[in-house]
């Protein structure tokens, strides 16, 4: 049987690395304001202030994630320290 800080510490480590997989896809994404043409091999930025988005979804759920991973991790430490 796992202990509850080794399982809460396992749990950060699995959340972290998913978050930063979804991170690393956001950041790797060509924005919808961004289109190229394979024809002329060019890209053409149509912008508009009011449709533009810096991130999507998986950006920002992937951080939650990141975050949540770090504040497991800091709960398991204080768990590790108050039990043992």
């Amino acid at each position: 049987m796992v202990s509850i800080p080794i399982a809460l510490e396992l749990a950060g480590y699995a959340l972290g690395a998913l978050g930063a997989v979804l991170v690393f896809f956001e950041f790797f994404q060509i924005p919808d304001y961004i289109e190229y043409d394979p024809d002329y091999n060019d890209y053409t930025i149509d912008i508009s202030p009011m449709e533009v988005t810096e991130h999507t979804w998986i950006g920002r759920v992937g951080a939650f994630l990141v975050a949540l991973a770090f504040a497991l991790e800091f709960l398991a430490v204080l768990l590790a320290q108050s039990l043992g």
